[in-house]
């Protein structure tokens, strides 16, 4: 009797270690590992192609805003060149001469030009093509008009400047080309000095001509002052404490580069330079 009293006193034990082991197993239960074949292995995510960047809307603005930056460049250096016109027949002579010899003789004669005329051919090619695919995007993505939309600077004159005057601005490039660099519809004709050129190009009589190039630099400065103020939004460089003072920017640089165009028209037309 006592021997089945220790033996069921030794079951009843094992049976209180077997209760609390499986009393644990329930409450925190331990998962057989799961075999290599199973796992879910981690897939690296490659970085974007370049060309997909240049898919993207923002990376379209992108290529706006940089080619507008280089053709801001090269409109202030032209600028500068033209005013040596005040200084006289040679002066203007001799810068048009530089330009053609600049690089010389460490390359042949008009190699650095030809390099510039390139660059600025393949940035106005860029900015157009990046213009019109975002122009092109924006109506697929809205192609009825709003009922009534919130008046704002894009809705207004400055989104008609950039589509209609780009296309004004274009016609003038061709035709000042055609006038002053191969002079093909200019009077004093290719053999002409650049000098002479420029003087009988803007002559009194040719009036509708200087008109015509007014009214193109007009539409040059409302697109590169809208332009400029999208080429900081689109670079990020705009806030709240430096958003005035990048408007005035914008606004004085077209400003600047309108007056300083305009100026040599003007004042070969009313006699100033002869």
């Amino acid at each position: 009797m006592q021997r089945l009293g220790r033996l069921s006193g030794t079951i009843h034990t094992f049976d209180g270690v077997t209760a609390t082991i499986e009393r644990g197993s329930a409450t925190a239960p331990v998962g057989s590992p799961r075999p290599a074949a199973e796992r879910t292995p981690r897939v690296s995510t490659p970085p974007p192609a370049r060309h997909s960047r240049l898919r993207s809307s923002n990376g379209r603005k992108a290529v706006m805003a940089v080619t507008g930056a280089v053709l801001v460049l090269y409109l202030i250096a032209h600028m500068a060149g033209n005013l040596k016109i005040f200084y006289g027949a040679a002066a203007f002579n001799e810068y048009a001469a530089w330009l053609r010899e600049v690089g010389h003789p460490l390359v042949p004669n008009r190699t650095v030009l030809t390099l510039v005329e390139v660059v600025l051919a393949v940035c106005v090619l860029a900015h157009m093509w990046s213009a019109i695919s975002l122009a092109r995007r924006a109506h697929r993505a809205r192609p009825v008009k709003y009922a009534a939309r919130p008046k704002s600077q894009a809705s207004g004159y400055a989104v008609h400047t950039m589509r209609f005057g780009g296309i004004i601005i274009l016609l003038f490039v061709i035709w000042h080309l055609l006038d002053l660099t191969f002079a093909t519809v200019n009077p004093a004709g290719p053999a002409g000095a650049p000098y002479d050129r420029m003087v009988e190009g803007f002559a009194a009589g040719r009036w509708p001509v200087t008109l015509f190039y007014v009214l193109a630099l007009l539409m040059v400065g409302l697109h590169l002052r809208h332009g400029l103020w999208s080429a900081f939004q689109t670079l990020g460089v705009v806030g709240a404490r430096r958003e005035k003072a990048l408007k005035l920017a914008a606004a004085g640089v077209s400003g600047l580069l309108v007056l300083g165009f305009m100026a040599v028209p003007l004042a070969i037309t009313f006699g100033v330079v002869k």
